[in-house]
């Protein structure tokens, strides 16, 4: 799945009630229809029943204005399930529910037998309303920071949207999911959240706890943190383990001797834009990218996302270091792609700006930014846009911790680049009844990863963490590093 908080900017830079099946529920306000949900650059398609459901933009004025919320319910496979649905939060800020769904439904499989999966695309994403910039016209001055040229796409930005960004954050999002839960008639709910589907559902937790009868929190985003602050710290510390892991990896630490090395030199030499003539990874046409330090070290970070990207991270920067970059700069356009179409840019710098930035402590930052790879591209970034963007106050208690008694799985991968599991560690600590899993060598998100899957499932069953064994989690093994383009040694 995408990962969070990533696209344009962020780079640079988570057994009560009784309600009726999905089939049964034309009496209730919103009206689900037979619908197959997809997935950009997937083929695979999801039968559900969807339907639109409308709110007011400004919940405090309800006779303004009014925008349409995409709302879709993939029905469990029993014939009398469960009253408590399972309600997917998904990433970004700025990914659609209804499409990253797609992409792990498989994680998922049990939880459909009994209980109906509700997804909904959150105000500003997917297809609610979706709030995403026009491309830059000059690149080169975007990824370089430029003021002017930022200045310009902001004011271009905000132009072109059809809404008022100040209210598509996450506590009024909040509000209108549990209005979409009263009018599909469920008492109560069940939470999973990733990345900053995390801070999503906390938040919700915290608005509605009545409502809520378990939590599955994946890729941790801490209401307490302020995103875009670690960026740069916790990416390096992903790239940290992955050198340690090559080195005590005999194959990989033949082949890559000086990791570390290699990085050095790569960025050295973009430090200046290099010409890149490729054929684009996902269309086949003949581009030139002209290569910077910003770009390299958002393809590498990007790619420690996951295992099996992460796999390929010593073979692409070494590569590049001996002055291949054709693979890193189709990394980088291959993620830039994907988070094009997935990522609806503008409901993150909403979230963000508003959220976050009026937190930022330069002098803190400068200090998490020094000696990493990244820099403080990201940092600068959001110093450079947010006092351009549109916000509003957000909840008095919107950045405290959350402390409300209900079971709560906390799920982190150990060398996650963007939620570490210190930030499950810090989320647990104020929750009484949680339970915090690491999977050893892991990236972001990992539900779908060893037994974790068949551990969620159990927890949604029950609703308890009683007699939840995580032991077999200390088993999960990251996938060996590729020696060559052709893969890791036999």
């Amino acid at each position: 799945m995408p990962p969070s908080w990533t696209r344009s900017l962020w780079p640079l830079l988570f057994a009560a009630g009784c309600a009726n099946p999905a089939s049964e529920r034309a009496e209730l306000q919103i009206e689900l229809t037979p619908c197959q949900l997809k997935a950009p650059g997937l083929t695979a398609r999801v039968p559900a029943q969807c339907g639109t459901f409308r709110v007011p933009e400004d919940r405090s004025n309800p006779e303004a204005r009014s925008i349409d919320l995409r709302v879709a319910v993939v029905p469990a496979v029993s014939r009398t399930p469960q009253p408590d649905p399972l309600l997917f939060l998904t990433g970004g800020p700025g990914q659609a529910a209804t499409e990253s769904y797609v992409q792990i439904r498989r994680a998922f499989g049990r939880v459909e037998r009994e209980r109906d999966i509700v997804l909904v695309d959150q105000r500003g994403t997917g297809s609610s309303n979706p709030l995403r910039c026009p491309k830059p016209e000059d690149v080169a001055g975007f990824w370089l920071l430029e003021d002017t040229v930022i200045e310009a796409w902001v004011s271009d930005c905000l132009e072109s949207l059809d809404a008022s960004p100040e209210f598509y954050t996450t506590a009024i999002a909040m509000e209108d999911l549990d209005a979409v839960r009263a009018a599909l008639g469920y008492e109560q709910v069940n939470l999973y959240g990733i990345s900053y589907g995390t801070r999503a559902a906390l938040s919700y937790v915290r608005q509605f706890p009545d409502r809520v009868r378990s939590v599955i929190l994946d890729g941790i985003a801490a209401p307490t943190e302020t995103l875009g602050m670690d960026v740069a710290r916790d990416a390096q510390r992903a790239l940290d383990l992955l050198i340690d892991r090559c080195t005590e990896d005999i194959a990989c630490h033949e082949e890559f001797p000086d990791i570390a090395g290699d990085l050095e030199a790569l960025m050295a030499s973009v430090g200046t834009p290099v010409p890149v003539i490729l054929r684009h990874p996902r269309t086949g046409t003949e581009e030139t990218v002209e290569l910077q330090m910003s770009m390299a070290a958002f393809a590498i970070r990007l790619a420690t996302y996951s295992q099996e990207s992460a796999s390929i991270v010593p073979l692409l920067v070494r590569s590049a270091a001996e002055g291949d970059l054709k693979p890193l700069a189709a990394q980088f356009l291959m993620t830039t792609s994907n988070l094009d179409d997935s990522m609806a840019d503008a409901m993150g710098y909403s979230v963000i700006c508003s959220e976050d930035f009026p937190f930022f402590d330069a002098s803190a930052a400068e200090q998490l930014n020094e000696g990493t790879y990244l820099g403080a591209v990201q940092t600068d970034s959001l110093s450079k846009l947010c006092p351009l963007w549109p916000t509003r106050p957000i909840p008095s208690d919107f950045k405290q911790p959350v402390t409300v008694d209900v079971p709560v799985l906390l799920l982190s991968g150990e060398a996650d680049p963007v939620t570490p599991p210190s930030n499950g560690e810090l989320v647990a600590a104020s929750l009484p009844t949680s339970l915090h899993l690491v999977a050893p060598g892991q990236g972001h998100m990992v539900i779908h990863r060893g037994c974790i899957l068949r551990l969620a499932a159990q927890f949604l069953e029950s609703g308890s963490l009683d007699g939840l064994d995580g032991s077999c989690v200390d088993d999960i093994e990251p996938q060996a590093f590729f020696t060559s383009f052709a893969g890791p040694p036999p």
